[in-house]
């Protein structure tokens, strides 16, 4: 992690997309070297290859990337199969699995239920250096961080813009520190300041419903229209959660009925500030006896996808009339 991506995979990539009908213009992610979050003197020499990546995206016709500032952990869940009611299973958090726990334990949990699979965020080159990491991030607060992740913005927003590229930070996944580590990208008012620190499209959100959700006093859909309105939506992952009690929560279908988030209202207010950008349906359950990445249900994100896509006919319909 940290490394250039050289411009002949990327292109290699790219015509294998092509090949299959499809389009080459999002790329999720391009990870953060954990230098960079830490404010390390190593960091203008990632910062650098950032660049250089962003270059080469550019050139490869890419216009959106989306990263993310969460310290040493990606999405934390405590349970990757969770039964539910259905028959079928999903992510899970629930706070008090973690307290007291040794994040070690956690990660020797997730790796033992993964399906074989190497998670994003939980990949094992980062693991081992749990205890370096952790010593490195004693005294990191949320101002911090934050002001980190300020110097990173200042340094690649202006190189994106060159490129034709929007920059989308993904929310904390969940928007709470998790084994005392900072989270700065968890709320409006989070999100207010990191588009403010510089002005420009290139420095644009991507709003996970899933994420910002989990927290039910984030209002998604008044989210969505907020930023839309500043121009600064970048890319959207729509999913539906139910959440039992603050930090307990589950992830579920994509259905409105299933969750505690109103798809309905947050699809109606992507199209009322005309979002044009990628959407994506998020995360995914695992059913029909599927064995695959846990939260990645191959079936489950299909039908997501067909479900988003009927929200927005039914409200561009409804809208025409």
């Amino acid at each position: 992690m940290g490394e250039v991506w050289p411009l002949e995979e990327i292109l290699a990539l790219k015509k294998e997309i092509e090949e299959a009908g499809l389009e080459f213009k999002t790329v999720e992610s391009v990870n953060v070297h954990e230098d960079i979050k830490l404010g390390l003197p190593t960091r203008d020499r990632y910062i650098a290859n950032y660049i250089e990546t962003l270059k080469n995206l550019g050139q490869a016709g890419v216009n959106v990337v989306c990263y993310n500032f969460m310290p040493i952990f990606d999405w934390t869940r405590t349970d990757l199969a969770k039964p539910l009611p259905d028959g079928s299973t999903a992510l899970s958090f629930d706070y008090r699995v973690i307290e007291g726990q040794e994040p070690m334990e956690l990660a020797r949990s997730i790796a033992e239920h993964s399906n074989g699979f190497v998670l994003p965020g939980w990949e094992p080159e980062r693991l081992q250096e749990l205890q370096r990491l952790f010593k490195l991030y004693e005294g990191m607060d949320e101002e911090k961080l934050f002001a980190n992740l300020g110097y990173f913005l200042k340094a690649i927003v202006p190189a994106a813009a060159k490129y034709g590229i929007r920059m989308a930070i993904h929310p904390d996944d969940p928007p709470r520190s998790v084994f005392g580590l900072p989270r700065i990208v968890t709320n409006r008012e989070n999100l207010d300041r990191l588009v403010n620190l510089i002005d420009s499209p290139s420095n644009s959100l991507a709003i996970c419903t899933g994420s910002l959700g989990a927290n039910l006093q984030n209002d998604i859909p008044a989210i969505v229209r907020h930023f839309g309105a500043l121009d600064r939506l970048g890319f959207m992952h729509v999913r539906n959660i139910k959440v039992h009690e603050p930090w307990v929560f589950n992830e579920v279908a994509h259905s409105s009925k299933e969750g505690s988030l109103d798809l309905y209202a947050i699809m109606k207010a992507l199209y009322d500030v005309h979002y044009n950008g990628p959407i994506r349906p998020d995360h995914g359950r695992m059913i029909w006896d599927e064995k695959g990445m846990p939260g990645y249900g191959l079936y489950d994100r299909a039908l997501g996808a067909n479900y988003l896509l009927g929200l927005w006919e039914a409200i561009k319909r409804d809208h025409e009339k």
